[in-house]
């Protein structure tokens, strides 16, 4: 790239994925500001386009492929006017399949994998002399690096925060054991410092994310691994960080201090993000999940033992080699059993490298139709938990101007989007909304109050 350090310089990012990548791409360009990027809103005006992407989905390779033919194009235009641009593919793609990448794709300048991106700014420079593959996994060095301070991002008021990385499950569709490594946890002083500087950014929600969140073990101050249970009562007391949240979730981590922070914390939201995948237990053993239905439902229970009024969010696989139309009946059951108040579900398709790619598919249709049936199931438990919700009180944290003149949209303490008719002033606070009215995805209500302390975060209204 041509120019000196000096001159300002422009990058953009397109994200793909998880909100681990979402966080990633945030911390990316953190890493590139400080040698002199400046974040731009599209590829035509960039010095360096970076492409973080995602492994899990279907076709997710091919649709990195596909982006990169257009990016060719914007790297071949910007040369005929004089000017260097840098093409870069980040995340799990980049890890799983950085020497492919290099070879289809010669546009292709940087590969990098999710555990270097703090290490961003010295890879451009080298590959701007040629390109340039790390992919080799190095997570303490990366946490190391989230411990510097972050660029300042006024006007959120929810955040992530990566917390934990990696996977040792080895489920047989999953790839992220080989893309993200085994399980690695940041140390407390870390999370918590950077949970303060949060909180003065004036951040009132923080979601702590991990690829398995729940299996956090983190190093105390003490000295001794922390469980994710005992971190969420060390976050709570950090003043101006109202709310708490985590994902993903793993049904063999949740021990009993994490649901005893589910009764005990008021900042903790009455939400869980807990993938059963199948309801099956044929299924389950296959997937290599280690788990059975009844564990799944049991954990459940004690989880609603402990706090009225969960909502509870899922993850489902339809589809799996081997999957007869019994199993799937198991799965559209335990839907109803659980009444999930949201789920992700998603045909299965096999992951190169793991274990359930070389098995026998389930045809095309057969997937197809049966993610139509469990899509059906799902968004008709939606719709029963949304509908519970009118009549209750619960605080919100607004977010952002509605659609229409005079309308504010906030969070409620289930993650659904809640619809009031209130001052734009009142963005970035949270207030006691009752909730009177329920649409395809939202919640609609009018401000009641404010909230307050000596108030529980949900109540039935009067």
């Amino acid at each position: 790239m041509s120019g000196t350090d000096h001159e300002l310089k422009t990058v953009f990012v397109k994200t793909y994925g998880c909100q681990m990548n979402v966080y990633d791409s945030e911390r990316m360009t953190d890493a590139l500001a400080t040698s002199g990027y400046a974040a731009v809103d599209s590829p035509e005006s960039a010095d360096l386009i970076l492409l973080n992407t995602c492994h899990i989905r279907e076709k997710a390779a091919e649709k990195v492929y596909s982006e990169i033919g257009r990016l060719r194009r914007i790297k071949e235009e910007a040369a005929e006017s004089g000017r260097a641009v840098v093409i870069g593919i980040a995340g799990c793609v980049a890890q799983a399949e950085g020497e492919e990448i290099v070879r289809r794709a010669p546009v292709v300048d940087l590969v990098v994998g999710p555990q270097s991106y703090q290490r961003l700014p010295e890879l451009v420079a080298r590959a701007a002399h040629g390109r340039v593959v790390e992919t080799e996994f190095a997570v303490a060095e990366k946490f190391a690096a989230l411990d510097r301070p972050a660029a300042s991002r006024p006007g959120r008021h929810a955040a992530f925060l990566t917390v934990q990385e990696g996977c040792d499950k080895f489920c047989a569709f999953c790839v992220v054991p080989y893309t993200r490594g085994a399980e690695s946890s940041r140390p407390i002083a870390s999370i918590a410092a950077e949970a303060r500087r949060l909180a003065a950014e004036g951040v009132r929600e923080v979601t702590l994310l991990g690829q398995n969140v729940n299996a956090f073990h983190g190093e105390g101050p003490d000295g001794d691994a922390w469980t994710l249970g005992r971190l969420l009562f060390h976050l709570a007391e950090i003043p101006g960080l109202d709310r708490l949240r985590y994902t993903t979730s793993h049904p063999r981590d949740m021990d009993d201090t994490l649901i005893a922070a589910h009764r005990d914390l008021d900042a903790l939201m009455p939400y869980l993000h807990l993938p059963v995948q199948s309801g099956s237990d044929r299924v389950l053993a296959a997937m290599n999940r280690k788990h059975t239905r009844d564990d799944y439902l049991r954990i459940i229970d004690k989880v609603r033992d402990a706090r009225a009024g969960m909502a509870i969010a899922g993850d489902f696989i339809v589809g799996f080699p081997g999957e007869e139309e019994a199993d799937f009946e198991d799965t559209l059951r335990i839907v109803d059993e659980v009444g999930y108040a949201s789920a992700f579900s998603f045909k299965y398709s096999p992951r190169p490298g793991t274990p359930a790619a070389g098995r026998d598919q389930v045809p095309e249709p057969v997937m197809a139709e049966r993610l139509a049936r469990l899509q059906e199931r799902i968004a008709a438990a939606q719709a029963a938990f949304n509908a519970s919700r009118v009549g209750m009180t619960a605080e919100v944290l607004f977010e952002r101007p509605g659609r229409h003149a005079g309308q504010i949209v906030g969070r409620s303490p289930w993650l659904s989007p809640v619809q009031v008719s209130a001052d734009a002033a009142l963005i970035g606070s949270i207030a006691r909304v009752a909730l009177t009215d329920v649409g395809s995805n939202s919640l609609f209500g009018r401000v009641v109050g404010k909230a307050g302390a000596d108030r529980p975060v949900v109540e039935a209204t009067a």
